[in-house]
C-alpha cells in the first residue's frame, strides 16, 4: 500500500454522486452543449474534420501549511506562490484561442483560472464533474498511524479501486463527459479546463489507456500543470503534457505528483 500525498489534495470521497451535483452536472452539459449548437450555426462549423484542444490545468500551490487533505473541503485558496504560478500560466496561454475556460467549485481552481479569464476577457463556466475526487481519509492530516487503525483496515482492502475514495472509473466518466461538452463547444478552438491532480492523472490514464492503479506519487501531474488534449472532430488525436511554472517548483512547500 502507498501512501497518498499530503500535500496534493487528492485522494479524498464521495462513492455516489448526490442528487444536487447531478443536477449541477446537467446543468452544465445542456449549457455547453447549447453553446456548442449556436456556435455551429454561427460560423458554419461541420464537426469531422475540426482540430480542437482540450487543456487541462491543474491548480497551483494550495495555502496548507497543516498538511491537510483538504479535499473538497471549502475555504483553502492559493498561496503567494499558486497566484504567481497562474499568472505564469496565463501568459503562456496568452495567444492561445480560447473560447472557453471551466473550473470546478472550489476556491483554488477559480484562483488559478482568474489571470486567464481577465486576459482573454471570458466568463467562467464552473463545472462540478471536474472537482477534486471524494476521500474518506478527507479533512485530516495524513499520517501512517492512520493506516495502522484497524477500523479504517475496510477502507482499504482493494486499492486498485480505490476503496477509500472515489472509484477510479467514476472518475474518468465525469471528466471524459466534462471534456467532450468543452470540446463541442470550442469546435475549432481552445478550451480550457482547471481541474485537480487526481481527475487529471486518471482521464489522462484512460486516454492513453493506462492502468487506472497507480502509485500516487509518480503523477506526472504538478503544479499548474497542462495536460492537453488534442481532437480531429471527436477523436483523441494527441495528449501532450507540459509545465509553465516549472521554474517556480523550487520554491514550492512541496511537488506532489511529480
Amino acid at each position: 500500500m502507498t501512501e497518498p500525498m499530503p500535500d496534493s489534495g487528492t485522494d479524498l470521497p464521495i462513492d455516489t454522486e448526490t442528487r444536487e451535483t447531478a443536477a449541477e452536472a446537467a446543468g452544465a452539459a445542456g449549457e455547453a452543449a447549447a453553446g456548442a449548437r449556436e456556435a455551429h450555426a454561427e460560423h458554419g462549423v461541420h464537426p469531422g474534420t475540426e482540430r480542437t484542444v482540450v487543456h487541462l490545468l491543474r491548480h497551483g500551490e494550495v495555502d496548507n501549511p497543516h498538511k491537510i487533505l483538504y479535499g473538497r473541503l471549502p475555504d483553502y485558496h492559493l498561496s503567494d506562490l499558486g497566484r504567481e504560478m497562474a499568472e505564469v500560466v496565463a501568459g503562456h496561454l496568452a495567444d492561445a484561442d480560447l473560447a472557453l475556460v471551466v473550473h470546478s467549485p472550489l476556491e483554488r481552481t477559480a484562483e488559478t483560472a482568474a489571470p486567464t479569464l481577465e486576459r482573454h476577457g471570458l466568463t467562467a463556466v464552473v463545472d462540478p464533474r471536474v472537482i477534486e475526487a471524494g476521500n474518506k481519509f478527507e479533512g485530516r492530516r495524513f499520517r501512517k498511524r492512520l493506516l495502522l487503525d484497524p477500523r479504517r483496515w475496510w477502507w482499504l482492502r482493494d486499492p486498485t479501486k480505490p476503496t477509500w475514495g472515489e472509484p477510479y472509473r467514476a472518475i474518468g466518466k465525469r471528466m471524459m463527459a466534462a471534456i467532450e461538452d468543452s470540446r463541442d463547444h470550442a469546435r475549432g478552438h481552445e478550451a480550457l479546463i482547471v481541474s485537480h491532480q487526481l481527475p487529471i492523472w486518471t482521464i489522462r490514464s484512460v486516454l492513453q489507456e493506462r492502468p487506472l492503479w497507480h502509485d500516487p506519487r509518480k503523477r506526472a501531474c504538478n503544479l499548474a500543470s497542462l495536460t492537453s488534449v488534442t481532437f480531429t472532430g471527436d477523436e483523441v488525436t494527441d495528449v501532450t503534457y507540459s509545465e509553465p511554472a516549472a521554474h517556480l517548483y523550487a520554491h514550492a512547500a512541496s511537488i506532489p505528483g511529480a
